[in-house]
Order: C-alpha cells, then structure tokens, then sequence
C-alpha cells in the first residue's frame, strides 16, 4: 500500500508556460522525493502596456509519496 500527498506551488519563468512548470518541479524536488506527477491548477500572464506576455505563472499541485 502506498500514500500520496498533494502540496500546491506557484512557479513563474518569463519564456514560456512549459518552462514555469519546469522550474516550479525542479525547485520542488530539491527538497521532497518520490514526486509522482502534477496538475496545472492555474495560469496566468503578466503583460507590458501593449499586451505583450511578460512573464507566465502556473499554479501547480504536486504529488508524492509519502515515505
């Protein structure tokens, strides 16, 4: 038997909103294991005057096993 846990998390990356849940993972798993995947609960841009995206937010619950 196995128990996961959901932590949320929100991840910004001014490229793309494939790379904030890139980094928003990989700032994650620095400190908890066993991350089995996540889902993308939110996303938000960030724009200049003229509507250009300046920076793409996610909001991400993450799951894991709990050791």
């Amino acid at each position: 038997m196995s128990v996961a846990k959901i932590i949320e998390i929100n991840a910004a990356s001014k490229t793309s909103m494939e790379d904030a849940v890139k980094a928003g993972l990989k700032k994650c798993a620095e400190s908890v294991k066993e991350i089995q995947g996540a889902w993308v609960n939110e996303i938000k841009v960030v724009t200049d005057a003229k509507g250009k995206v300046t920076e793409w937010r996610v909001n991400l619950k993450i799951t894991f096993l709990v050791q």
